[in-house]
């Protein structure tokens, strides 16, 4: 049976879980029971049809909707708000025990929010401490979400930061860059030796501080990248922002996108049409539009979040698959909600958003058994008050947690 150590509560046996109704991944339905046995899912449907067993335990979860545990899809659980601190500060001035620990604590708090996977999308200037962190939460030594980490991610030689120095001080990376097919194909095997789940590459970015993004990566080296990981039994996402990085990236074959930002119908239809998803990542700009001074409530949308919209509007439009995923650490962990939250203003369904994070995302990150309430899959459970495909608001508060069988949290 799954056993998390210091938060949790061992359950032995069975245990019956009868909420109000249950979201499965797909759709609600009421009068849902859900039986645990160990770590899996041994029962989930109607109540008439369980069959009742001695000794089973009963966890009555009265005015609640049962969900699979939230899968984010774009983290870094190394970094902390850019209102506490910039990233430059971050990756020059913070020593990579001081954000390992950092991580411990931020892996708590995104597991008691209801995230029972997270994807990290690269340690951003402390090396491989998110494989460490991955690591540690495995062996039960501190209770966090599973994770699948990128490891340092990969950027072409010159475009990336910290910057702003002149040439002769060498200052930390935020990634590994490389140049080349062979810089590129060593990169990409030297990080899934050192335990990266899988690559993320930056295929745009600002090549000096303040100036527009823009392609980084020829279309061969991206090509050799996406090669080299699938060879190895991997793939590669990309940071992408512009139509012509996202045009590349997902030509050379790379498996979601992330961000989006200047995402056109052309380009989302070519996405669609290979089978790469979305992450669009809206809680993050909003975040900074924020901390320079911007009042959603009062305020007119800036250029940002203008461009923000259109570009999800139009990938709604365009059907392209949509992970989610809000570049939580840009903001504060625990409050991964405000991605779904954002979803849904900017123009999807409540129940569609809710999707994207369980079932689509499980399917898209090739997590089998997960974001789903079905017989035979693990037992990563969350509960809301109310119906969260309703009010998506609700998702602010997750008073049930269940992880690999184990009771994080309860009401």
């Amino acid at each position: 049976m799954g056993v998390l150590l210091l938060n949790s509560i061992a359950i032995f046996g069975q245990v019956l879980l009868k909420p109000d109704r249950v979201f499965d991944g797909v759709e609600v339905h009421t009068g849902w029971v859900v039986e645990i046995e160990g770590d899996r899912i041994s029962f989930a449907g109607p109540e008439k049809q369980w069959k009742a067993k001695s000794g089973t335990q009963e966890i009555v979860l009265e005015g609640y909707t049962l969900l699979p545990g939230l899968i984010e899809g774009h983290s870094h659980l190394l970094l902390h708000p850019y209102n506490e601190t910039s990233w430059n500060d971050q990756v020059l001035k913070e020593s990579h025990a001081e954000r390992a620990i950092r991580g411990s604590v931020h892996a708590e708090r995104s597991l008691m929010a209801g995230i029972t996977t997270m994807r990290d999308l690269g340690s951003e200037g402390a090396g491989y401490a998110d494989v460490a962190l991955k690591k540690t939460i495995d062996q039960g030594m501190i209770p966090g979400p599973r994770l699948l980490v990128a490891g340092p991610a990969i950027v072409a030689t010159g475009a990336y930061g910290p910057k702003g120095f002149h040439e002769g001080v060498n200052v930390p990376l935020g990634a590994e860059p490389v140049s080349g097919k062979d810089e590129a194909i060593r990169a990409v095997r030297r990080q899934l030796g050192n335990g990266a789940d899988f690559i993320k590459v930056y295929a745009d970015y600002r090549w000096t501080p303040g100036a527009p993004s823009m392609p980084t990566f020829l279309p061969e080296e991206l090509k050799a990248m996406v090669d080299a990981a699938t060879s190895a039994g991997s793939y590669v996402v990309a940071h992408a922002s512009t139509p012509e990085g996202i045009r590349r990236a997902v030509l050379a074959g790379v498996e979601t996108i992330e961000h989006g930002d200047g995402g056109t119908r052309e380009v989302f239809d070519l996405m669609k049409e290979k089978n790469v998803a979305l992450c669009p990542t809206l809680a993050a700009g909003h975040a900074i539009e924020r901390y320079r001074g911007w009042d959603p409530q009062n305020d007119p949308d800036t250029e940002r979040i203008k461009n923000k919209k259109r570009s999800f509007r139009t990938a709604l439009e365009s059907g392209v698959t949509i992970a989610f995923g809000g570049d939580v650490g840009v903001y504060p962990h625990g409050e991964n909600y405000r991605e779904l939250e954002l979803m849904v203003e900017y123009g999807m369904p409540a129940k569609d958003a809710l999707r994207c994070a369980t079932r689509t995302n499980a399917m898209v990150f090739h997590l089998e058994n997960l974001g789903e309430i079905k017989e035979g899959f693990t037992a990563d459970l969350i509960a809301v008050k109310g119906d969260p495909t309703l009010d998506i608001r609700l998702m602010r508060e997750v008073y049930f947690v269940m992880k690999d069988g184990a009771v994080i949290r309860k009401p």
